[in-house]
């Protein structure tokens, strides 16, 4: 099967970690692994006329990932976010506000790209400011009917509101939260929550999606479709850090549900890459050949 073209828009940044930078944020977490597995994964955000921002465009090549899509914004600093990582690997964020990927802007080029996508995935933190909503809403609706549209609640801090979160599971055609955001978002949509998987079948038969995915960390996750569900444990790993294990699910998540895999396979498959991120230092770790290996159903780039 040819590669899909996967894009991640939103924030573009460095993670300042306890042991140095790592190039961040979600959707290029998520173009990172959509690469990994063979697709093409593609970057739509916007760096400063920084040195920041050129670090961030050089990475993103050694990484395999397009940057044609890149805009600059020259008044305004690349993004970057402060993270301490606590005794058992989970961070904390303090994200600098008003940086470039605040102010994305819908341009024709983008339209072009918006046009020849497969899956988009978009999330609240890259629309914390209007013009960033307008602009990801804009390239939302202009992807192709049979293109996947996935919203990652991601919740970070106060950066989302009812509004932004109700249009963009409008837009959706998969939902993924974690279990922490669940009942938040049940209560922001005005949905009952009682039980975590009678909450999901809700959440999906209210706004007609293909998919609602809940991860639940070490504990593993829950995917429901019309029809079907499937649970996975999760695998025990040693944790270095969990920044980009969720949106290495979802990339790996996406990559197999448009292949038409079964749903165990897609949480085996997902669990397996999620993982294998949060074993290793940031969102984007070198690619490990064994690890590809042991995916099912994954072309890979060794």
């Amino acid at each position: 099967m040819p590669p899909f073209t996967v894009v991640g828009i939103g924030e573009l940044l460095w993670d300042l970690l306890p042991g140095g930078k790592q190039i961040g944020g979600a959707p290029a977490n998520f173009a990172y692994i959509a690469s990994v597995l063979g697709d093409r994964g593609v970057v739509a955000s916007c760096i400063g006329a920084d040195s920041l921002g050129g670090e961030i465009r050089a990475k993103l090549i050694s990484l395999g990932l397009d940057t044609t899509f890149l805009q600059v914004d020259p008044a305004r600093p690349t993004g970057t976010v402060n993270v301490q990582v606590d005794s058992k690997g989970q961070p904390t964020f303090e994200i600098i506000e008003h940086v470039a990927w605040d102010y994305i802007t819908w341009t024709p080029e983008w339209e072009s790209l918006a046009r020849q996508v497969d899956a988009i995935y978009f999330g609240t933190l890259g629309q914390r400011y209007p013009q960033s909503v307008a602009t990801t809403m804009d390239f939302v609706a202009a992807v192709p009917l049979r293109a996947l549209k996935i919203f990652d609640a991601n919740l970070r801090q106060t950066f989302f509101s009812q509004e932004v979160i109700a249009e963009s599971i409008k837009l959706a055609s998969i939902v993924k939260l974690n279990d922490a955001e669940l009942p938040r978002i049940m209560q922001i949509l005005n949905l009952v929550y009682d039980d975590e998987k009678s909450s999901v079948e809700r959440l999906r038969r209210a706004y007609n999606l293909k998919l609602v995915c809940v991860t639940r960390g070490e504990k593993g996750s829950l995917l429901i479709t019309e029809g079907a569900s499937d649970e996975h444990p999760g695998f025990p790993i040693s944790v270095v850090d969990t920044v980009g294990a969720g949106d290495a699910f979802t990339a790996t998540m996406v990559h197999h549900f448009l292949r038409g895999a079964s749903l165990p396979a897609i949480n085996e498959a997902a669990n397996r890459m999620g993982a294998w991120v949060a074993s290793h230092a940031g969102g984007t770790p070198p690619v490990n050949s064994d690890l590809l290996r042991n995916l099912p159903g994954s072309a890979g780039r060794g």
